[in-house]
């Protein structure tokens, strides 16, 4: 049987990323490779960064393989209509073009224009995986949430990734707790400038995780008061869309072993009904590979 495989291209606030995944979402490790974005990307930059990422991968295309098609998760919003992309966190990029560029890249190395290119915000492409081939796979009601530089999020219903009028719900990181988003309060460079009013002479998330672990009460304050301000955006959803799973992933969760724990009690001590007092908050699944995963299930599945 012929294998299916599609090219996946991850664009996220740090890098592009790009490799081929094939039916069982399984990336194909020799075609992966990233290039840096940042906040000072330019589309210049970025068109760089989609031809060589795309043609590393491409040329790793077997020869009797059907190729399915380009899916892309991009950080948000995106435009359903145009698939022009206003990424928060790279304000050089808003406007560009992102399905043409990436659509005309993979055509010049095939040769060939006969697939279909679609794209979703990255969150939801990770909640896609999630639910396919992650610890969200055989729920009915699921959303997966990133908690990083940035706190992004994904849901899916039925299998359905559920992408709202414009294609872009499930930004939970830019919904407001008090006088701020939730993004504002949690993420990881949140969290360390917290800390640093509060005392503290670390920088970064790493260090927190170190100086909590060596029993700096600033630190580990930070780290709870992230998990749960998290808890507490996600009481709201669980009340809202009635879930059985959220998967937690990011690099800052895992800025300590229990902060998916401390994150699921909160969610149980904020939601008032008791539907939403049973979602599952569980650990991600995936490793490093599933947004790319969601991004290639766009065309596969």
């Amino acid at each position: 049987m012929t294998d299916r495989i599609a090219l996946a291209l991850d664009l996220g606030g740090t890098k592009l990323e790009a490799a081929l995944v094939d039916a069982s979402g399984t990336v194909l490790a020799a075609s992966r490779s990233r290039r840096p974005t940042g906040r000072a990307a330019t589309p210049a930059d970025l068109d760089a960064a989609i031809a060589e990422t795309t043609a590393h991968a491409l040329a790793h295309l077997p020869a009797e393989a059907e190729f399915a098609g380009v899916g892309i998760g991009s950080a948000g919003p995106i435009d359903r209509e145009t698939g022009r992309i206003r990424p928060v966190n790279m304000p050089n990029l808003h406007g560009y073009d992102l399905i043409s560029v990436a659509s005309r890249e993979a055509s010049a190395v095939l040769g060939r224009d006969d697939f279909p290119t679609r794209r979703g915000h990255d969150g939801g492409c990770l909640a896609l995986a999630e639910s396919w081939i992650g610890a969200a796979a055989g729920s009915r009601a699921s959303l997966s949430i990133v908690v990083s530089t940035g706190v992004g999020g994904g849901i899916v219903i039925d299998g359905r990734l559920i992408g709202g009028a414009s294609g872009n719900a499930g930004h939970l990181g830019q919904t407001v707790i008090g006088d701020l988003t939730l993004e504002e309060i949690a993420s990881g460079p949140a969290s360390a400038a917290w800390a640093r009013r509060q005392g503290w002479s670390g920088e970064t998330g790493e260090d927190l995780a170190r100086d909590a672990a060596a029993g700096d009460a600033t630190a580990r304050a930070a780290i709870v008061r992230s998990a749960e301000t998290v808890g507490l955006g996600l009481a709201n959803a669980a009340t809202l869309l009635d879930l059985d799973v959220i998967a937690i992933s990011g690099g800052f969760s895992r800025v300590s072993d229990d902060y998916v724990d401390l994150v699921a009690a909160a969610l149980r001590d904020t939601a008032v009904l008791s539907y939403a007092q049973e979602t599952a908050v569980v650990r991600s699944a995936l490793g490093d590979g599933g947004p790319l995963a969601g991004a290639a299930a766009l065309v596969l599945r």
